[in-house]
């Protein structure tokens, strides 16, 4: 192996530029020795074929210290594995880095790397990796190094653990669907002689015919419509009418009138219809149900808290299962580690992330003696703590003992479905017993035909269908922009908003750019050597990043360096005397413009400042173009160093809030909602939770959808944030579509009633009209909500 740092190559395995020079092996060139060893173990293993599906399929793979030790503790492998026994184990393992089918292919090959491994197969959609292994040669550990060794580390949290995954209903509805299916189709078919008429050599069939129909009718009356008998019964003992109401009156009726009919000799009963109207339900149902499984919208702190924690007892390191965690136990934070507990700094120099906690994105100081919250990430050197409160008893833990985390969230907002029904069945039922009473006095059968008539063909078949087709095909239009919603009910919660309150770091702002305020046109390539070489011996990220600014620089030698916490690093470099920190920390008054601000100062003569600012997303001022019509607010963690900039779209009169805690942000939703507000919170971490979980619709913005997102109604991909105004207009062309469908549901109705209130309803009419008024309502559904998704540049 040979060492280049001159030429600048791409990476063979990620594509990454090799800016710091490169690794060569097999006469390929990779950007550092973890990424080249991916290759080798590839190579060794016969499975460079891998690189043939892709051009550079691999995550970058410096190495970094990770240590797997808990994974040797049987109760924390006992909480993760599916299934084991003295000879095999089965895992299910998340992978966030699974992104092509390059990644498939060798995830499905492990066996030909270990032969241990019996099989592994790939969810792409959950980027999971279900593997089987023998016990023998493989334990779980051995597992996850081996995926670590070849990039793809899988994602171990505490939510692994808990298991508290919401499993679907099993109610069998794919089964349902196939045997009402079935049934219908022959209903029909022995139904047609019925329309077409009987020969009189024929007529012995009709009764046969008849008894096969009730028969075809039974599993379709006792499967498929027994949940919405459930259902009906259930919401009147709560006196409550909703769609499922008129829907389980009119199976019954169709079905008892058919066996009337036929046992009575008296017509060919309603088999047909009724197999038909149980068989359209269902596939609504089942389109309703539509979601986006492979995306959680139910994370919280598990989601990121690790399975155990590094415990330092007598001088040594174990790992210990965070639910076994005591107070006063010490334990050890590596670098980019969580601190799952609330404990006391003893040992190392702290500089805490607090950004999923607070929101604030620039790391935080800490001193010996202070006390570190949960939830923080550490990003200097490793630490040592002392727990002072359990887990469950966290700051962190204690944002999820709100309410709002244990209410039920899909009803916020009534449905434009569920507003109706309750109507629709008041005027069905009057409709059907003024028919009753109507006939009654002079013709007995005539008014128990009317009423069972009008119940028939006033089941609000196409309305219930109307909503869930529309939704459904709105959720494949937003589902392509990038915007994946828990349910088909979101859509109409999206367009009753008229008020829209942001987070500021992480959804209207992205990673911070660096611009260097000098105190002449550009730093000296001296002044650039003496920075870099300052910046290169701190492990705090502004450093980092100035050093990244400053490119590769030759290094100076260094004495007397000093670092102090919050302050700033100072030293003497190649004869220099350099100070690089705050403004306090330079000893002057430097007026410098609002953020992040890193002074330089050399010899006592200044030379400038570096200024972090975050910048802003693409599109931020499109979506700022619905005002007046919704209102604004800016709801941050941060400290107000953007306020100004800030200003421009959100105005200075009360609608921007800095210095909010998590419950802060909460009881701020609340409040907007006690005042009538229909709110939706933008937010991407976990001190937005709480508001996200408040407000009348949660949408969980993030640049990778597979990462942790806290819970929420919707994802969406930072890329679409610019299109929120299409978004919010499509969803109200979506509801106007389901009013129009209702009124051209609304017109079938009456058509039919016409004829149902005379007592002379026919099997054959009823059998055009049902099928008939859903077909046009799906088909108007279908091609309706595509026109709008054009007109709003979302197709």
């Amino acid at each position: 192996m040979a060492i280049d740092t001159i030429t600048q190559s791409t990476c063979y395995h990620c594509g990454n530029d090799c800016t710091e020079g490169h690794y060569e092996f097999d006469q390929k060139s990779f950007c550092c020795v973890g990424c080249r060893g991916v290759y080798q173990v590839l190579s060794q293993s016969g499975l460079c074929n891998y690189y043939t599906y892709n051009d550079h399929p691999g995550a970058n793979r410096a190495r970094i210290d990770k240590r797997f030790e808990y994974l040797d503790e049987p109760k924390i492998v006992n909480d993760l594995i599916d299934y084991t026994d003295d000879k095999i184990t089965v895992v299910t393992l998340y992978i966030p880095y699974i992104h092509c089918s390059s990644c498939i292919w060798l995830l499905e090959q492990l066996n030909r790397i270990n032969p241990a491994i019996y099989y592994s197969r790939i969810d792409f959609l959950k980027k999971q990796i279900n593997v089987r292994f023998s016990n023998d040669g493989m334990n779980l550990r051995q597992l996850v190094e081996l995926l670590f060794d070849i990039g793809y580390e899988p994602l171990i949290s505490l939510q692994d653990v808990v298991k508290k995954q919401v499993t679907g209903q099993k109610d069998n509805l794919v089964r349902k669907i196939a045997v009402a299916g079935f049934c219908f189709g022959n209903v029909m078919l022995i139904s047609f002689p019925e329309y077409l008429g009987l020969s009189e050599y024929e007529q012995t069939f009709r009764q046969f015919f008849g008894w096969l129909n009730i028969l075809f009718s039974l599993p379709v009356v006792f499967s498929g419509g027994t949940e919405y008998f459930v259902s009906a019964w259930n919401n009147l003992r709560n006196k409550v009418l909703n769609i499922d109401f008129p829907l389980a009156l009119g199976i019954a009726v169709l079905f008892i009138r058919t066996l009337a009919e036929i046992l009575l000799h008296t017509g060919p009963g309603f088999a047909d219809t009724l197999c038909g109207l149980v068989f359209f339900l269902l596939v609504g149902k089942f389109v309703q149900r539509k979601t986006y499984y492979h995306i959680s919208f139910e994370r919280d702190y598990r989601s990121f808290f690790p399975v155990a924690v590094q415990v330092m007892e007598e001088g040594k390191e174990r790992p210990l299962p965070l639910s076994e965690l005591k107070v006063g136990q010490r334990i050890r934070i590596r670098h980019n580690e969580i601190i799952p507990a609330d404990a006391i700094l003893l040992q190392g120099e702290a500089l805490i992330d607090f950004s999923f906690v607070t929101g604030e994105s620039v790391p935080v100081s800490k001193t010996l003696g202070e006390v570190v919250y949960a939830g923080g990430r550490q990003t200097g050197e490793a630490l040592e703590l002392e727990v002072i409160k359990p887990v469950s008893q966290s700051y962190l833990t204690q944002l999820w003992n709100n309410e709002a985390f244990t209410r039920q969230q899909d009803n916020r907002m009534r449905t434009f479905s569920e507003t109706v029904s309750k109507y629709f069945s008041i005027v069905l039922l009057l409709v059907a017993f003024g028919s009753l009473f109507f006939w009654i006095s002079t013709d007995l059968a005539r008014g128990l035909s009317a009423f069972t008539a009008v119940l028939i063909v006033a089941c609000p078949c196409a309305l219930a269908l109307s909503t869930p087709f529309t939704m459904s095909a709105a959720l494949s239009i937003f589902d392509r922009n990038f915007f994946y919603l828990k349910n088909t009910a979101v859509v109409e919660q999206l367009a009753r908003i008229n008020t829209i309150v942001l987070d500021k770091t992480g959804t209207i702002t992205t990673g911070g750019g660096i611009n260097a305020i000098a105190k002449h046109a550009e730093f000296t390539d001296l002044e650039k050597q003496i920075i870099y070489s300052l910046c290169s011996n701190s492990s705090h990220p502004l450093s980092r990043q100035i050093c990244q600014v400053m490119g590769e620089q030759p290094r100076l030698n260094i004495s007397s360096y000093q670092e102090i916490p919050g302050k700033g690093i100072s030293a003497w470099v190649n004869g220099h005397q350099v100070k690089i920190g705050s403004a306090s920390f330079m000893h002057k008054g430097v007026d410098v413009n609002a953020g992040t601000e890193v002074h330089i100062m050399i010899d006592d003569n200044y030379c400038g400042a570096f200024i972090f600012k975050q910048s802003f997303r693409n599109g931020l001022k499109e979506i700022f173009g619905l005002k007046p019509q919704y209102k604004f607010y800016l709801l941050s963690g941060d400290q107000d160093h953007e306020r100004k900039a800030m200003a421009e779209f959100f105005g200075e009169d009360g609608y921007m809030h800095f210095k909010k805690s998590p419950q802060e942000k909460l009881d701020f939703v609340k409040s907007l909602q006690l005042a009538d507000r229909k709110v939706m919170m933008i937010g991407d971490g976990l001190n937005d939770s709480g508001a996200l979980k408040q407000s009348d619709l949660g949408v969980a913005i993030t640049d990778d959808v597979n990462n942790f997102s806290p819970g929420s109604d919707a994802i969406l991909d930072g890329k679409s944030l610019c299109k929120l105004p299409a978004f919010f207009r499509f969803s109200k062309d979506t509801v106007n579509i389901i009013h129009i469908s209702f009124l051209i549901s609304l017109t079938y109705n009456l058509i039919g009633l016409s004829y149902a209130v005379t007592g002379n309803l026919s099997p054959l009419f009823a059998a055009i009209l049902m099928p008939l008024s859903t077909a046009t309502i799906i088909s108007f559904t279908s091609i309706a909500t595509h026109v709008a998704a054009k007109k709003r540049k979302l197709l």
